[in-house]
């Protein structure tokens, strides 16, 4: 039977070696504008957590719930799914290991971190790369992940990565996925900024009214440009799966896809125009594209965006590029 770790993002608050994930903040979502101190929204265990355990042990599951609340305790946890030494001294996964990791999220943010921590873990130096690493990647095979949403609600309106790809939120059925389900692959997008995106990112801004603010960057996709930096922009998805599909009722992203092995990006433009009496009018032009990476330089000092629900400021070019079939989660 699996030993089973069931893990969730604290506060940093407690660590004093600083937090996890982006920002330092462990639980992914909260939002210091909005008076919220990270992780106050995660600090006690949560029924899920609890129900998901029980669920666990009752199938014979040996179970330990941590909770991670810096960077250093995730990886104290990751280090269980380590295979055998290797002769070139990599550290890399155990395919066979018997310690399943099970994530409890409150956000995708979250999810993320971990994410994010197992590429650091298991990507080999580009001077050390190993003849048994996929040519089409840098990091192997990561060990997959259950994952327990701890807000039912998002399977709704706001649908979260585990709505789209249909896992189950019970946390019963969380169990039995992990303990005997099948591991689904998934692309990964890393980026030169050193973080990983599974969802996607949403890059532009709005004003207090919510009306959309326009900026400039250039933006290509395997050299295929589809901004050349002179021209306004409303707003820039790359997605790897569809949680910046749309914005409002435009459609970004046409049917992504989280295992094809491409990164789709879709720059919306106001294009002016003017009808046979001379009136001006603004439509919206979105174009899109999908490659093995996409590259965006802004060409305005502090270029806002979100990436996983994390909020960021961009203020140099940014890369991010595929990795085909590189994470996986546990699917009934």
């Amino acid at each position: 039977m699996y030993d089973v770790v069931l893990l969730t993002l604290g506060s940093e608050r407690d660590a004093p070696g600083g937090g996890c994930g982006s920002g330092g903040a462990c639980c992914g979502g909260a939002s210091e504008a909005a008076g919220e101190q990270p992780g106050e929204r995660c600090e006690t265990p949560r029924v899920p957590v609890l129900a998901c355990a029980d669920a666990l042990t009752a199938r014979g599951a040996r179970v330990e719930t941590v909770t991670a609340r810096s960077d250093a305790e995730i990886d104290e946890v990751l280090a269980r799914l380590d295979g055998p030494p290797r002769a070139d001294g990599l550290t890399w996964p155990d395919p066979d290991s018997k310690t399943r990791l099970v994530v409890a999220t409150a956000s995708d943010g979250q999810l993320r971190a971990v994410l994010r921590r197992l590429v650091r873990r298991y990507a080999p130096p580009p001077s050390r790369r190993p003849a048994d690493l996929p040519d089409n990647r840098t990091v192997p095979d990561l060990p997959p992940v259950g994952v327990l949403p701890l807000d039912p609600a998002r399977s709704g309106t706001a649908r979260d990565l585990a709505a789209q790809l249909g896992l189950p939120r019970d946390p019963a059925a969380v169990a039995a996925a992990v303990l005997d389900g099948t591991a689904r692959r998934l692309d990964l997008l890393r980026n030169d900024g050193g973080s990983v995106t599974l969802d996607g990112a949403l890059l532009g801004a709005a004003d207090d009214a919510g009306r959309p603010l326009h900026w400039r960057a250039r933006i290509e996709v395997d050299g295929t440009v589809l901004s050349n930096g002179e021209e306004p922009i409303m707003a820039c998805a790359i997605g790897n799966a569809g949680g910046y599909a749309r914005l409002d009722d435009v459609v970004l992203l046409a049917d992504p896809d989280p295992s094809d092995g491409r990164v789709q990006v879709a720059v919306a433009v106001p294009v002016v125009t003017r009808s046979a009496l001379g009136r001006k009018r603004v439509r919206l032009e979105v174009r899109r594209a999908r490659g093995r990476a996409a590259a965006v330089v802004p060409r305005d000092k502090k270029l806002p965006f979100l990436d996983d629900g994390v909020e960021g400021e961009l203020s140099r070019k940014r890369s991010w590029w595929t990795e085909p079939g590189a994470w996986a989660v546990w699917t009934a």
